[in-house]
């Protein structure tokens, strides 16, 4: 099973593997660490399938709408190592139940929505839970 489900929100036994899918750990400034997120709040942390850099300050600070973010985000994806790396996680996904996580609190416009869906495409099988 994979799960999808913000980093703030309370740690779980149902989460299992908690996973970070999260470029930083930090506040809006980039430096800052943010005060609720701390090593005991994932197990992993994945930079590979978090959105690059520049896409994130497109997004945050320069305004690019959703449907373009989610474009380049799912471009970013294609990448052979992502392709590799979103394989795996859906293998694991198969054999024990993994959590997904990010910043934001709805996974309508969030990317941990996108990869959960990148890895049914490899384990259609596989059952999502996202929220």
């Amino acid at each position: 099973m994979l799960n999808t489900k913000s980093i703030l929100a309370p740690k779980k036994e149902s989460d299992g593997r908690r996973i970070s899918v999260m470029s930083r750990h930090t506040l809006n400034d980039g430096v800052t660490p943010h005060p609720q997120i701390t090593r005991e709040s994932y197990d992993e942390w994945n930079k590979l399938l978090s959105p690059p850099s520049k896409l994130l300050g497109d997004y945050y600070k320069r305004g690019l709408p959703w449907k373009q973010f989610e474009q380049r985000y799912r471009e970013h994806l294609t990448q052979p190592n992502c392709q590799a790396e979103i394989q795996n996680l859906a293998q694991r996904s198969l054999d024990s139940v993994i959590t997904l996580l990010c910043i934001e609190s709805s996974p309508e416009y969030c990317h941990r929505r996108l990869l959960a869906e990148e890895c049914k495409k490899y384990q259609p099988t596989l059952i999502l839970n996202i929220m």
